[in-house]
């Protein structure tokens, strides 16, 4: 995940206020503090803008000499009532903790640890809190860190006991059972620099204690180079050493975590709440709240839609709360975070528990509109969701129906929910025209909203086209034809390969840009086929403007599109575009922008690699067409973009359906959603039934998040296939397995059947 370290947490107040009066501490944040004044307002900001209001902050005054860091706790102090400073003479971090820990309120049931320097994400208390709650038998949780300002990094461990004898993984910030770390006796450590979160850990693990692993990065902790605990620890080794070595010895078992993200969902009841959590309600701000559910925050053409939307509607208007659902690196979740709140599910509750939290973000935040976005499991909450809120609102927005894919995909999804979404929207008219005569849709329940592109980002006099050909090598003789995008299956990256070798004695360098599931295999290919002299490989560039900018066309050779992000990206850049005929694109790609190519493979042949001489014939004829003409189609491509599709004209339109939504909501939905309320077992078990529908490949996503993050102990192939035993036959496993491209499971699992 590529961290932008300038984007910290809380370098603004956002406090969320609440109904409720009074509101009881279940959280105490302990954090000592000896002449602090230069970070300290920083972290303020991210206590108050936290997501969940039932925390104390109890600041510890170590013994503070100077005027200003006592004035600064002053200010501080003043900021919210549940802001509580004590003052106690200089014994060092670990001793101030220990009293803050004594000076809680008698009902906390939580205790977290926060440097007056380090900072936290504004969910980082409530997804912490529901973890726990929902893993009762653990005593404390942690989050992925960030280190930043004098050293930068990620930091993301398993927790491994065994090895925390002789390496302290894990940070302090974490979200503790009170009980639990009094057990232990607290830090109990009067000198100074002697690893005391270490010897912490020590203890806990030493009576069987053990944490829950929750994946995000919601602890940002500051590196200063000389200076700090840490660092008088290090200048301190032998003595520290010396008491972990001593608490260590004390450990006789092996102790196991809880790792997120996994699948253990096994038939259990679906629940609408955990009762130990607290009802809480905002306080309405006169905007409308919008729930939005999407599967993950990635590089992608959906996703950018979601993004775009989040980042460009009005925020005076409207408030935006994120939920997604399926396991994925997340690279650009730092995007959405400042934006708006988010929640990714899969990385700190348990399955049977994810209908509970959706529930209770719909009543605590007031929502107003439920939208979802390519979510899968989305669409299972959707009817749960209207039974138990028949007057909130759904929309849903497709981007492509899929025929390899569960034949329809999202289209299907959102046809077998149809009775409780008041609005499904399109991003091309192909895709409405299909869900209307293919699924039964009704036609004022449809609309179409392109999602156009930012004309002021992708404008061509921006760039020096000479100085990046020569950033990026390419050379100035040649015509370049660029295929940007993931390299998968749906993109037939290998038909790509046949058109390139159809023109490669001929004048013209093409670009690959972008990395996939299948981009080694393509690299391996075209090396086979002898087009290492035609075709570069650039990776994955997320600055493709410039790319743009030095080519003379683009391609697209998809199976599969609802109108691609690209082809808006492309035309906006002056650049013309070839593309196969699938989903909308002929509606932005008119006859003087580019060349539609018919498309002659059937989306169920998506894992067929051979094509046919006329597709790719065709692809070749369209390439040294638009170069014939060259500045006859450059000539008109922006200004299909200007006149049709920027992405103002789709943020104009989406704020009208939300608003006119809103104000005249579907009145036979809100019907329809008040009969579910009499059938929520029927609810519940279309969630349980997807749940085990979406198991090979949650199962595999959880597989690439530990290769991506070298969790190799956590992955265990003869696991993964025991459990895939338990639902489905193996030949047809295989099956599944092959068409999600798994071609090394495959392998092993044909040498068992032998």
């Amino acid at each position: 995940m590529n961290i932008d370290y300038s984007i910290t947490p809380g370098r603004k107040l956002e406090k969320i206020e609440f109904q409720e009066k009074n509101i009881k501490p279940i959280i105490s944040i302990i954090s000592p503090y000896y002449n602090g004044e230069k970070y300290i307002n920083q972290t303020a900001y991210c206590i108050l803008n936290q997501t969940f209001p039932c925390w104390e902050w109890i600041i510890v005054d170590d013994g503070s000499k100077n005027k200003e860091s006592l004035k600064k706790l002053d200010e501080i102090s003043s900021l919210d009532k549940r802001i509580k400073v004590l003052h106690k003479k200089n014994e060092g971090p670990s001793v101030a903790r220990d009293y803050g820990v004594e000076k809680s309120d008698s009902n906390s049931k939580y205790v977290f640890f926060l440097d007056a320097d380090d900072l936290i994400e504004a969910t980082c208390l409530e997804c912490l809190y529901w973890t726990l709650e929902t893993n009762p038998k653990a005593s404390w949780a942690y989050t992925d860190s960030i280190g930043f300002e004098g050293l930068e990094y990620t930091w993301n461990k398993l927790f491994n006991s065994n090895k925390m004898k002789t390496q302290n993984d894990l940070i302090l910030t974490s979200l503790i059972k009170k009980s639990d770390f009094n057990e232990v006796g607290g830090f109990g450590i009067k000198e100074k620099g002697v690893y005391e979160d270490w010897n912490l850990w020590l203890k806990m693990i030493s009576k069987g204690k053990f944490p829950v692993k929750a994946n995000f990065y919601g602890i940002w902790y500051r590196r200063k180079k000389e200076e700090g605990e840490l660092q008088r620890s290090k200048n301190n080794h032998e003595r520290a050493m010396e008491i972990v070595h001593q608490t260590a010895s004390t450990i006789k078992n092996t102790v196991e975590a809880i790792n997120y993200p996994k699948f253990d969902y096994d038939w259990d009841d679906i629940t609408d709440s955990v009762e130990s959590i607290p009802k809480l309600k905002a306080k309405r701000d006169g905007k409308i709240n919008i729930l939005m559910i999407i599967p993950w925050m990635v590089t992608g053409g959906a996703d950018k839609f979601n993004l775009d939307l989040i980042k460009r509607i009005d925020k005076n208007k409207f408030n935006f709360t994120v939920i997604t659902t399926e396991v994925s690196n997340n690279d650009c979740r730092q995007h959405f975070d400042e934006q708006c709140r988010v929640y990714d599910l899969t990385t700190f509750l348990d399955q049977k528990y994810w209908f509970a939290f959706v529930n209770y973000i719909i009543e605590k935040n007031n929502i107003d509109i439920v939208f979802n976005s390519n979510s899968e499991m989305g669409y299972a909450f959707l009817p749960l969701i209207k039974a138990n809120h028949p007057e909130t609102p759904i929309i849903d927005y497709v981007h492509m129906e899929e025929w390899y894919n569960r034949n329809g995909g999202y289209s299907r999804d959102s046809s077998k929910t149809e009775s409780v979404i008041d609005k499904t929207l399109t991003c091309n008219e192909n895709s409405r025209k299909i869900l209307i005569d293919h699924f039964g849709r009704k036609p004022e329940e449809t609309k179409t909203v392109y999602i156009g592109v930012d004309e002021k980002e992708f404008d061509p006099d921006k760039y020096n086209k000479e100085e990046l050909k020569e950033k990026y090598n390419i050379p100035k003789d040649k015509m370049v034809v660029s295929y940007i995008c993931r390299i998968t299956e749906q993109k037939r990256p290998f038909l790509f390969l046949n058109v390139v070798k159809k023109l490669k004695d001929k004048n013209y360098i093409f670009l690959v840009v972008g990395d996939g599931n299948l981009l080694n295999k393509m690299q391996s290919e075209a090396k086979s086929m002898g087009l290492s002299d035609s075709l570069m490989f650039l990776g994955n560039i997320e600055e493709t403007k410039e790319i743009y900018s030095i080519s003379d066309m683009t391609i697209n050779c998809s199976i599969k599109e609802g109108l691609a992000l690209t082809a808006y990206e492309s035309l906006s850049m002056g650049v013309p575009v070839i593309s196969s005929d699938v989903g909308g694109q002929k509606e932005l790609v008119s006859s003087d922008v580019g060349i539609i190519v018919p498309c002659m493979q059937k989306e169920d042949e998506i894992y067929n690699f051979k094509y046919e001489d006329e597709e790719i014939n065709n692809y070749a004829t369209a390439i040294e067409k638009i170069t014939s003409n060259i500045d006859k189609y450059k000539a008109k491509c922006r200004k299909r973009i200007l006149n049709n599709f920027v992405i103002d004209k789709m943020i104009e339109n989406m704020t009208t359906i939300f608003e006119q939504t809103v104000k005249n909501p579907n009145e036979q939905k809100i019907e329809n959603g008040k009969g579910l309320a009499n059938n929520i077992s029927l609810c519940k078990e279309l969630i349980t039934k997807s749940f085990f529908v979406i198991q090979v490949k949650y199962l595999w996503e959880i597989h690439n998040y530990n290769l991506y993050y070298g969790y190799l102990d956590n992955y265990k192939l003869d696991a993964f296939k025991e459990k895939m035993w338990k639902y489905a036959p193996y030949r047809a496993l295989i099956k599944v397995l092959q068409k999600l491209g798994l071609i090394k499971l495959i392998k092993k699992l044909k040498k068992d059947i032998h």
